[in-house]
């Protein structure tokens, strides 16, 4: 528990970036007209199989030792993985409303 607090006292300023980050992303996605709103999403999710591959990349380089860092290696690439089909399945069902019946 102890690396747990040394770890968010050395490591404080980024963890304030990923917060604002967090509230900036909320602020720019909810200012998006609801007809763009789909097609900016689905390209966005397909985009994000690079953090897919940079999850798995990380968790090669990580020591077989670090559970931690192994887990949310592991985390990342699920719903990395959940987000990249997600957005091809939203773009498919977006294209098929424009077919002719």
């Amino acid at each position: 528990m102890d690396q747990f607090f040394d770890f968010i006292i050395n490591n404080k300023e980024i963890l304030y970036f990923i917060i604002l980050a967090v509230f900036v992303g909320i602020e720019v996605i909810g200012g998006v007209p609801s007809v763009l709103h789909t097609p900016l999403m689905s390209g966005a999710n397909a985009i994000h199989g690079v953090v897919v591959v940079g999850a798995i990349i990380v968790m090669l380089d990580s020591d077989p030792e670090n559970i931690l860092g192994l887990g949310l290696g592991f985390l990342a690439v699920i719903l990395g993985t959940l987000n990249v089909v997600g957005g091809f399945v939203v773009t498919d069902r977006m294209l098929e409303m424009f077919k002719k019946k």
